[in-house]
């Protein structure tokens, strides 16, 4: 032992990101769920119990790749462009990703798993900001965010798009994307060229929805989850106050959706969880065959592996209407697609051979014809014992597993322990150049280079302190948040009153102490402000000025429209009529404008009508009661100040209904004709695009 000497050479570096994961989700963090690989890798290594993500995906990611705040690389909320500098959608050029930073430093840099930090997927479209192009000498993975665990959307090797039922370099019995991500990870580590050192980056899509698992893995948890999530929440909490993960005095924070007793549907809620219990597992499953390929090559001992999750647990409602709503016409009909045909769809409309995906409460989840989410009961036992889920930046959207193993570079007398120091994915870069003696560029032929907004963690290894001197900061949707020590400010929305706690007492954020300290919440507010403006997270686009928003009354708009928010029609408390003129029927979504917390979008699915609003997140639904006919061509709908939503074909009026109000604020996500990407309204699903033919839309605003 007394040979331990912290840093004596350049560690192979791994980093593992499951997505969607709740802090509770492992073993080795309070969960039920099977994860010896992981739990293993803690009992040997180093937890921390205070590491923070950004709260939402794409976000995260680029955090992590950049070890600047998300803003700063351009991408402060999701992938669409907002004509802001924070909110580009798109990975800025002023920054560099760790692979791009530790190749001068003769590392080999490998990547397998989700990309998902451009808009730019589809086959000819730009290639600028995918992995090859930014560092990573080998990929294998998808260029978007979610999609079918059995045939996933945008599959890429390298720079090519492909189908994994074509893809002659792998062909598994069973193609199922976290075995593929784990096995290409696994693939890169056996063919690696051991002269040089590795960055190995593993960004798995498991356990986000949809809910799809392997029979064997689902049948493993049939029956755990009977209780309900109550008891599932309590049992949790009880094991990491066991495993002494939490201080005693830590409150689990109160249930945060129905009573189990009052579930409708118990039996397709548990079968959720079974599932959502399954992909983890596989994912731990895939991780110990990574970890095998290092021992074979006598590899582990010098390599840090570090496990976290891009956010909270996810709340989303994906799929879980009332009934059953299928993605395509004719159901009954197989319509089977070829091995060579690429999917670009975030939900297919089918499976491989042809089965139609299902949607709603009539649906059991886990198969390739299923797409649900978990829902909010689950997401609120994954981030036991914290409150919110992803989006929000209270602890429960914010706060990830981390597990850190290198048996070199962790002192033993740590391993099997926690550290209670806060860090942030901003650390992480900060972390591999420290390790690497890489230099972080100051510019970059010409162009000035984004600083690193972290530091590293290597001190921790050896049970020091993290040389921080700046606050962590957060925000995301306008929740907003900075750390200071022990004390953490945060709010919710962009009209959100700000909230003060003590997280050495209070983590849970139950004991609101604005008032008691209200000069420690000013100046707490006052330097948010000013990092605010400083990393780009403002000017923001929630509650935009009017002023920036589009004066038009009248919108004539082309079939492949595509506004960002400065342009689209800005209908915040506005009444508003849209008219599709078709030539062509089919079904799919016509006009759909913001995302799953303001917006609207009509469309048309087996033949009938159906407008949407998103009103603060709460989505309501009027529907047509009259198919349309054949020749009916010309569509269109009125929301007026009242609520009163009238639904037509030409002067033929097919439904009409009463939503509670009109869309508060003016969404960020702007306005398509014929698809609703970059960021979906409701639970629309963004892939259900059009596939009739539209002539032209026409929108007014009142």
């Amino acid at each position: 032992m007394s040979s331990f000497v912290i840093g004596q050479s350049r560690p192979n570096i791994i980093i593992v990101m499951a997505d969607d994961m709740g802090w509770s989700d492992i073993g080795c963090y309070g969960s039920e769920i099977e994860t010896p690989n992981l739990d293993r890798l803690a009992k040997n290594g180093l937890r921390f119990t205070q590491f923070y993500n950004t709260g939402r995906c794409c976000p995260t990611r680029a955090s992590l790749l950049t070890g600047t705040y998300p803003h700063q690389a351009g991408i402060g909320h999701m992938m669409n462009d907002t004509g802001l500098p924070g909110y580009q959608g798109d990975l800025g050029s002023d920054v560099r990703t760790i692979a791009e930073v530790l190749k001068p430093a003769k590392y080999s840099t490998y990547l397998s798993g989700k990309w998902h930090v451009t808009p730019k997927i589809h086959p000819g479209s730009s290639q600028h900001n995918w992995p090859r192009q930014r560092g990573f000498e080998r990929f294998y993975g998808t260029i978007h965010g979610a999609g079918s665990f059995f045939d996933p959307n945008s599959l890429t090797r390298g720079n090519t798009l492909i189908s994994p039922y074509a893809d002659q370099e792998y062909q598994p019995e069973v193609f199922y994307y976290t075995d593929a991500i784990n096995d290409h990870a696994t693939r890169f580590i056996n063919e690696h060229d051991e002269k040089n050192p590795f960055f190995l980056y593993v960004a798995h899509t498991a356990p986000h929805w949809p809910m799809h698992a392997l029979p064997e893995d689902i049948e493993k948890y049939k029956g755990q989850y009977d209780a309900g999530w109550e008891v599932i929440r309590e049992a949790r909490y009880q094991k990491q106050l066991k495993l002494g993960l939490i201080d005693p005095k830590l409150k689990l924070s109160p249930r945060d959706a129905e009573s189990w007793k009052e579930a409708k549907n118990k039996e397709w809620e548990i079968r959720h969880m079974e599932v959502y219990a399954a992909m983890v597992d596989r994912l731990d499953q895939g991780l110990g065959k990574v970890i095998g390929a290092l021992e074979k090559r006598k590899l582990l001992e010098d390599t840090l592996i570090i496990f976290i999750a891009d956010n909270g647990g996810c709340a989303e409602g994906m799929g879980r209407r009332e009934g059953i709503q299928y993605q395509d016409s004719d159901p009954e009909i197989l319509r089977p697609m070829k091995a060579t045909d690429l999917q670009m769809d975030m939900i297919p409309k089918r499976t491989r051979d042809g089965v139609v995906i299902k949607q709603g409460t009539e649906v059991m989840t886990g198969a390739a014809d299923t797409y649900h989410g978990y829902g909010r009961a689950w997401a609120n036992v994954s981030n036991t014992p914290f409150r919110e889920y992803k989006h929000w930046v209270h602890e429960g959207g914010i706060s990830t597993p981390l597990v850190a193993h290198w048996p070199k570079g962790i002192s033993p007398k740590l391993q099997g322990k926690f550290e209670h120091q806060p860090a942030h994915l901003i650390d992480l870069m900060a972390t591999c150049v420290d390790l690497a003696r890489a230099d972080y560029p100051e510019e970059d032929e010409g162009q000035k280079i984004v600083p690193m907004q972290g530091v590293s963690l290597k001190p921790t290894f050896s049970g020091k302190k993290i040389q921080r001197e700046d606050p962590i900061y957060w925000e995301h949707e306008g929740n907003r948040a900075i750390r200071i020590g022990g004390w953490k400010l945060v709010a919710k929305g962009a009209n959100g009153e700000w909230e003060l706690y003590d997280l050495d007492a209070d983590r849970s954020e139950l004991n609101n102490l604005a008032s008691v300290h209200e000069k420690r919440a000013k100046e707490m507010a006052e330097k948010w402000e000013t990092w605010a403006i400083e990393a780009k997270a403002k000017p923001w686009p929630w509650n935009r000025k009017k002023s920036n928003f589009s004066k038009k009354k009248n919108f004539n708009l082309k079939p492949d429209a595509n506004l960002p928010m400065g342009a689209a029609p800005m209908i915040a408390k506005k009444a508003f009529e849209v008219e599709v003129q078709i030539e062509k029927q089919g079904n799919g979504i016509l006009v759909a404008q913001g995302g799953d917390t303001h917006g609207w979008s009509l469309f048309i699915q087996e033949g009938v009508i159906h407008f949407i609003i998103c009103l603060a997140g709460k989505v309501e639904k009027v529907k047509a009661t009259e198919k349309l006919g054949n020749k009916d061509l010309k569509i269109s709908t009125k929301l007026d100040s009242s609520g009163e939503v009238n639904l037509y074909s030409g002067n033929r009026k097919l439904g009409s209904g009463k939503v509670s109000g009109l869309v508060k604020e003016m969404p960020v996500d702007g306005l398509q004709v014929g698809r609703d990407e970059g960021g979906s309204v409701g639970e629309d699903p963004e892939s259900f695009a059009f596939d009739g033919k539209i002539k032209k839309v026409k929108i007014k605003i009142y």
